[in-house]
């Protein structure tokens, strides 16, 4: 059987009905035992084409392991290939079929597309020993500075939120009235800087990175491109795919590998992260900033 994510009860229900099943049905039951990732990227007909009988079998024998047909039976598959349980090329078929579906749809197939294949680019680039080596200068620190400007404004500063949850030190910069250079003012070898941008390369960022470096300061840069002026000057540079169908520059990618960045900070920190992280929300439940379930 093909590896899936597919939640075995659909599998187990043909398994559990194969003597009931009529001849022509258990053709299309092997099939799709064997093909289980097939069945949420085809159509009825073309999945019937595949195991060699006739669309109406397909339906009959959905309809019989309790389904009220071929579409409700395709549900799960379908789900297990939008949270990424199958491989590409079956999530590009996928979406290929959305992208049939008119209207609206073939944007949504554009989108979601985009957005795949940018985080199997990104990480595709990146081993985990340049971000493990990139965790370690961040936890060793005394500050961590993260500069984002424009859309990577939001990116710096949820990187920090999320980070302050548990440690000290972090700081989304430019501060509200200050600029990033003023920002990194008494900044020197003891800190880090994690700097962000995408083309067109935003100019402040670029002067910032190379004042920081003139400092002494360790730099984490991340941006489309491996020639990109802020991955040239960074000590640790990571390269985010950021294509998209739209206007604005995808954030996708560079959302996905700050979390990851920060998974690796907190696996190579002390155990008193964790202790802080549950002091951290033990004290917001006190303070009622969180809805308790109702009783």
């Amino acid at each position: 059987m093909n590896d899936t994510n597919v939640s075995t009860t659909v599998l187990e229900r043909l398994t559990e009905e194969w003597d009931a099943l009529t001849p022509e049905a258990q053709k299309a039951a092997r099939y799709v035992l064997e093909n289980p990732a097939d069945v949420g990227v085809s159509t009825v007909r073309e999945i019937a084409e595949a195991a060699n009988v006739k669309p109406n079998t397909f339906v009959r024998m959905a309809r019989q392991v309790g389904f009220e047909g071929y579409e409700d039976f395709r549900a799960p598959f379908r789900e297990a290939i939008r949270k990424g349980g199958v491989s590409f090329p079956d999530r590009a078929r996928w979406l290929q079929d959305i992208g049939k579906s008119g209207g609206l749809g073939g944007l949504y197939a554009d989108m979601a597309g985009a957005a795949i294949r940018n985080i199997e680019e990104t990480f595709a680039g990146i081993d985990a020993a340049s971000l493990e080596t990139a965790a370690k200068a961040i936890w060793e620190s005394r500050q961590v500075f993260t500069l984002g400007v424009g859309v990577n404004n939001a990116n710096a500063r949820n990187f920090t939120y999320l980070a302050s949850t548990g440690m000290k030190q972090f700081h989304a910069i430019p501060r509200p009235g200050s600029t990033a250079v003023d920002d990194l003012a008494w900044a020197d070898g003891d800190d880090v800087l994690i700097a962000m941008t995408c083309k067109p390369y935003r100019t402040e960022v670029i002067e910032a990175i190379r004042i920081a470096r003139e400092q002494g300061v360790t730099i984490v840069g991340i941006s489309d491109s491996p020639a990109s002026p802020v991955v040239l000057n960074a000590d640790h540079g990571f390269v985010v795919a950021a294509d998209t169908p739209q206007f604005f520059p995808s954030s996708v990618s560079t959302i996905a590998l700050l979390e990851t960045l920060l998974s690796f900070v907190i696996a190579v920190s002390s155990e008193e992260i964790v202790e802080r992280v549950e002091h951290f929300h033990k004290r917001r439940h006190q303070l009622g900033l969180y809805a308790e379930d109702p009783e």
